[in-house]
């Protein structure tokens, strides 16, 4: 199983920058970020496919998030602009098993290995 290692949370103002990196150690087919605020069920971010090429953003955030990978590095990022309040939440990034493509990336179920999470604080 790919062991996933976030890093890059921590407090920002809103309008603010933040970038998250995952390492993973493994090989890894598609990924994903992933949130989850207290109170509420884990939401899409954004996914990427194995090569990169195709990417895939939830509509809270297109536009200001961008996702990316360095399969050399193995290693996945989330560049998030333009930070708002309600982006605060325990961000996870995750693989998705092999075959899952598309749309089938924004399903947690698809998804066999995940990180331990970092917080991302927006003040406002």
């Amino acid at each position: 199983q790919v062991q996933l290692v976030e890093s890059g949370g921590g407090l920002v103002q809103a309008g603010g920058s933040l970038r998250l990196s995952c390492a993973a150690s493994g090989r890894t087919f598609g990924m994903g970020w992933f949130r989850q605020a207290p109170g509420k069920e884990r939401e899409f971010v954004a996914a990427i496919s194995s090569s990169g090429g195709m990417t895939y953003y939830a509509d809270s955030v297109k536009g200001r998030f961008t996702i990316s990978r360095d399969n050399a590095k193995s290693t996945m990022y989330l560049q998030m602009n333009s930070l708002k309040p309600e982006d605060t939440a325990v961000y996870y990034c995750a693989g998705a098993r092999s075959g899952i493509i598309g749309y089938g990336l924004r399903t947690p179920q698809n998804f066999g290995s995940w990180g331990q999470g970092t917080q991302v604080t927006v003040s406002s």
